[in-house]
């Protein structure tokens, strides 16, 4: 099994790669699970390039940017249909500002694929859209966990 790790990247701390690091660890050490983490993508895609100059691009050179940021959505989407058999996503208020977390999520129930979310945010603030394509909705990391060893141990 393939879990797709969905949430912010381009305004979350560290781009998010913090929770995406334990999770990875948690489920190949407790479930036998791997990971398309698309953070570890995304810095493949910008190699050479640092974060600070890669965000600047959107200001002084868009069409670049736009390039790059497309291969980046390219990438993503084929791991979210071909390469993924679930997504856990971790949702924030810096997922407010970004885009490409509703569309993975939007894109999995279409596929129905489950789609595990932890959430962060008073439940009035988390929209209904993406309340209704989540399979699941957890209030922590430690409560998916629980869920995820009793549906795949």
């Amino acid at each position: 099994m393939i879990a797709y790790l969905s949430g912010p990247i381009e305004n979350a701390e560290n781009d998010g790669a913090d929770w995406r690091l334990s999770i990875t660890h948690w489920l190949k050490d407790e479930i036998n699970h791997n990971v398309f983490n698309p953070v570890e993508a995304t810095r493949g895609t910008i190699s050479g390039i640092t974060n600070d100059e890669f965000r600047e691009m959107k200001k002084t050179e868009p069409e670049k940017y736009k390039k790059l940021v497309r291969k980046i959505i390219d990438i993503d989407i084929k791991a979210v249909v071909e390469n993924s058999d679930y997504l856990i996503v971790n949702w924030d208020e810096s997922v407010f500002k970004g885009g490409g977390t509703h569309g993975e999520i939007t894109l999995a129930y279409y596929l129905k694929k489950p789609v595990y979310l932890i959430n962060h945010v008073p439940i009035d603030d988390l929209s209904s859209w993406i309340f209704s394509c989540s399979t699941e909705v957890f209030d922590s990391f430690d409560d998916l966990k629980i869920y995820l060893s009793s549906l795949y141990k």
